[in-house]
């Protein structure tokens, strides 16, 4: 029962729409009805810019990190490292559903990978260190965060199989898990950078300004 009512803390905690808060609190809009309509850090970092963008994410992160961490109110927890594992990715999952259906939001929300990322770094540090890796090495290259997000989902798997070859088993497929839904959840974006119509994001943009100016030179 404890654990249940947790997991629904945990849902109720990624509910909570940063994006269209601060969307509503600064500019007096609904987030939702600009760009391509998500809730979430890359569609904020679209229509609001580098600033708003910015706070998103970091609330968004801190989401999935708080929602993880409601396991250390159950001592139990504390000296059983597998069922923790489990514990720590349902409590995670929970958050992350509640970002993509938002309760407080009409259940039209964001993507999840900000509160995936954090779900990550709080349960292995390391792993998510090295997908965020792969997030801004992609990012600076490219500005497509839709990209960079598909890029380090990727990445998830390939740190939790083999790079450091986790063996608990819901682990792994929670790994296989998150890199089908976000390429899933980012369809649109896949066929518009395809198309060559996928907005880049307005960081980096003097780097590609200084870029154009030299070959007009």
């Amino acid at each position: 029962m404890k654990e249940l009512l947790l997991i629904i803390a945990a849902y109720l905690i990624g509910s909570i729409p940063t994006a269209l808060i601060i969307s509503k609190r600064f500019f007096g809009i609904d987030i939702r009805d600009y760009g391509s309509g998500n809730m979430g850090a890359t569609n904020t970092f679209r229509v609001l810019g580098n600033r708003y963008g910015t706070m998103v994410m970091i609330f968004d992160i801190l989401k999935g990190i708080f929602a993880v961490s409601l396991y250390t109110l159950l001592p139990y927890y504390f000296h059983n490292e597998l069922e923790r594992t489990n514990f720590m990715i349902g409590l995670g999952m929970a958050a992350v559903i509640g970002h993509v259906f938002p309760i407080y939001a009409g259940l039209r929300g964001g993507k999840g990978v900000a509160t995936l990322f954090g779900m990550v770094l709080a349960m292995q540090p390391v792993v998510a260190i090295s997908c965020v890796g792969v997030f801004l090495i992609v990012l600076y290259l490219t500005r497509y965060v839709s990209l960079s997000s598909i890029l380090a989902a990727l990445c998830l798997p390939i740190c939790v199989l083999w790079i450091w070859n986790e063996h608990e088993v819901l682990y792994r497929v929670f790994a296989l898990l998150v890199a089908v839904l976000v390429i899933f959840t980012h369809q649109k974006n896949i066929g518009r950078i395809l198309r060559g119509v996928e907005s880049r994001i307005p960081i980096l943009k003097y780097r590609d300004r200084r870029k154009s100016r030299r070959k007009h030179n």
